[in-house]
């Protein structure tokens, strides 16, 4: 691509990479690509991080017609900046966009423009242990236009934020309320797509959680209200009798890109990973009679999250005595081994920047 530059006339001051917290810091630039049926996609620039003029009328604030990703940079010890695995993230978005009948990004524009923001803002990679550069490519409707229909012109935005921990725990046991009332996802529906609806679907739960003392959501089947499926921020896994247990990727689970990765590794040390429906009261049997070893979610913000205890109507169950389970480090601590340079990444995931 043709990418323009626009200089910043006076760069931000960065915060304290020992306080970023997640999401808090915008940085200096964005990338910015905009789509019309006559033209295409067109104008690739990267320009000062500020608000963008919106009509009252654009359909995305009536019709929700949006789709984002979330990714990371890292910085290595030696100094050099790296993705992970971002094709795929640039393939998943291709298929959230069309389930919501927008146009597709290509996954090379996606991926050099992901590239070049990232070259661009490289002095606000942090350096200290655990901390990351969060992106946030999204795409949007930007025709002002009263009706539900495929808008007539989209732009394509990528932002960035440097993140700390996403959870305040940290790498610690989280508390999960399973969700047997309000539905996140159905067949057919948008479950498997990355688009704030379904997120602004779960919030109601979230606060049902909060109020119970709990951090996330464990989502049920929206049939039969009966099987696991995943965590608001996160797909979950299960280690049960030795083997491992996640909800199967069929239209309403979201394909997460750390899921895909934790099953390799899995199967890579001689786990069997089944990748099959789980019910909760198979769960909560497992988690009173002990076979219930670890429990752990896994999504890029987090990485991964260990369960320390599930909420289940009016019963709850202790995972490994409220401790990070042995498997749940191990994973933790190899991934992001990858991620940050410091294990041999045999798998080829990491793509180098500068």
């Amino acid at each position: 691509m043709d990418i323009k530059f626009e200089k910043r006339e006076q760069l931000k001051e960065k915060p304290d990479q020992t306080k970023l917290g997640f999401g808090k810091y915008m940085t200096d630039y964005m990338f910015v690509m905009d789509w019309d049926r006559e033209n295409g996609w067109h104008d690739a620039r990267i320009v000062p991080h500020e608000p963008m003029l919106m009509d009252p009328a654009c359909v995305t604030l009536h019709y929700a017609q949006e789709t984002f990703e979330g990714m990371k940079a890292y910085r290595t010890k030696n100094g050099k900046i790296q993705l992970f695995r971002p094709e795929m993230n640039a393939r998943r978005m291709i298929n959230s966009n069309a389930r919501l009948c927008m146009p597709e990004f290509p996954e090379d524009m996606f991926v050099e423009a992901v590239e070049e923001l990232v070259r661009v803002e490289r002095d606000w990679v942090p350096s200290e242990p655990e901390t990351s550069l969060y992106i946030r490519p999204f795409m949007f409707a930007t025709e002002s236009s009263l009706g539900v229909h495929m808008a007539n012109s989209y732009k394509f935005v990528v932002i960035c934020t440097p993140v700390g921990a996403y959870y305040a725990e940290g790498v610690n046991p989280v508390r999960i309320l399973v969700e047997d009332e309000l539905v996140r996802a159905v067949k057919g529906g948008t479950g498997f797509t990355k688009c704030g609806g379904n997120y602004a679907a779960s919030i109601l739960g979230q606060v049902k959680a909060e109020e119970q003392g709990c951090t996330q959501v464990l989502w049920l089947d929206g049939v039969e209200r009966k099987y696991v499926e995943e965590v608001g921020t996160m797909n979950i896994m299960f280690k049960i009798n030795g083997e491992i247990y996640t909800a199967p990727i069929e239209g309403t689970v979201l394909p997460g890109v750390t899921r895909d990765s934790i099953i390799h590794i899995l199967k890579d040390w001689g786990y069997k990973v089944n990748e099959t429906k789980l019910s909760v009261d198979d769960l909560m049997k497992a988690g009173h009679d002990g076979t219930l070893e670890e429990a752990f979610g896994t999504g890029t913000a987090a990485v991964i999250s260990p369960v320390g205890e599930f909420v289940y109507k009016d019963d709850k169950i202790t995972v490994n005595d409220f401790k990070t389970g042995d498997l749940t480090q191990k994973l933790y601590d190899y991934l992001t081994g990858i991620q940050w340079g410091d294990e041999e990444d045999k798998y080829n995931w990491t793509v180098e920047v500068c």
